[in-house]
């Protein structure tokens, strides 16, 4: 379908009549605590120390907690856009299956976030599974043309579901405890680095974590990092925005550097093929702001953790998502010039 460009106009210029302050703040989830209790508790980076003995293979998890099957159908999850359910696995532990486009990327993207020192799920890439007493359908559209007849299923994220891990809300870029912080800024860098372009608010988790021998903490992360390296923004399929090294390859990272601020392409707006459900196009054009105007120093700071990473790690993070090794060696290339880039500013 072609859209005219007078179509177009008038529909970027209805969202200039939007309300878009930056002082739009999210109403608070229910079930968490106070604000003065969340900003005290609330945790979004540790500083990862050397980072150079760091596995990005195994991530977050590390080889010990690895999936093992068999593993058993539990239930369909119909969260999201793409075809997820849960699964138990020999060890009686939970997995949350992800199929479809983003269960590489997701997998590359939770080990570099990591390696940085952000929190990240324990995301686990197979290049099949076979899950026994899957149902003969699935409620979520399309889910079926990813699962063979006799349950098994080829590309596949496993991400952990601990026992004692509780989800307490979600958190809004907006109007969160780090606003302004360096950390903050830095997972800002992160996102742009790995073009992650899907940054809604609901893609924020808040976790309840209570370590042993310390205080209750609250974990704050990007828990949804499928839309990455592809397009810096939403197109009409995933083809494009997420896996795709062609595209990754393509998509300006830098898109100016001042003195004391840095902009970057990722989130950029939406194709304007997107324009016929003009709530997602307007909703995805207030993302932008997350990729503009990063302070430099903060900028300068990341980039250092960043610059200690190896090359074998960074292959390493594409070799645990299941790609060919041209492909690993194609992504590797462009985290480690995005990383070059960075530090040259």
């Amino acid at each position: 379908m072609r859209m005219s460009w007078k179509l177009v106009t008038g529909s970027l210029a209805m969202w200039c009549c939007l309300d878009v302050s930056a002082g739009a703040v999210k109403k608070k989830d229910k079930g968490l605590p106070d604000e003065e209790e969340i900003t005290r508790n609330a945790v979004l980076w540790r500083e990862p120390g050397d980072i150079r003995s760091r596995n990005l293979y195994f991530g977050p998890g590390g080889e010990v907690h690895q999936p093992h099957g068999p593993f058993t159908y539990l239930k369909e999850d119909l969260d999201g856009s793409n075809p997820k359910f849960s699964v138990r696995d020999r060890d009686g532990i939970r997995w949350k299956v992800k199929l479809g486009a983003e269960a590489g990327p997701e997998t590359a993207a939770t080990r570099l976030v990591w390696a940085a020192g952000y929190f990240a799920n324990e995301d686990y890439f197979l290049p099949t599974l076979r899950v026994e007493g899957m149902p003969a359908h699935l409620k979520r559209k399309h889910a079926d043309r990813f699962i063979e007849p006799d349950g098994s299923m080829r590309k596949v994220r496993l991400k952990r579901e601990p026992q004692d891990e509780k989800k307490v809300g979600s958190w809004s870029w907006r109007s969160d405890p780090f606003s302004g912080a360096r950390e903050w800024n830095g997972l800002r860098v992160m996102m742009a680095l790995i073009n992650n372009w899907d940054l809604k608010d609901e893609n924020n988790g808040i976790f309840e974590d209570k370590p042993e021998g310390g205080p209750d903490q609250r974990i704050y992360m990007v828990s949804d990092l499928g839309a990455s390296f592809g397009t810096a923004w939403l197109d009409r399929t995933p083809v494009k925005s997420k896996g795709n090294l062609y595209w990754y390859s393509r998509t300006k990272f830098i898109t100016n550097a001042r003195a004391n601020s840095v902009d970057f392409e990722d989130p950029r707006r939406p194709a304007f093929v997107v324009l016929v459900n003009p709530h997602e196009f307007f909703s995805r054009m207030r993302l932008r702001w997350i990729g503009h105007n990063v302070p430099r120093s903060d900028v300068e700071w990341i980039a250092g953790w960043l610059a200690s990473l190896s090359d074998s790690q960074i292959r390493d993070a594409f070799r645990a998502a299941g790609y060919s090794p041209e492909d690993v060696a194609g992504f590797s290339r462009v985290v480690e010039s995005r990383i070059a880039e960075l530090k040259r500013l």
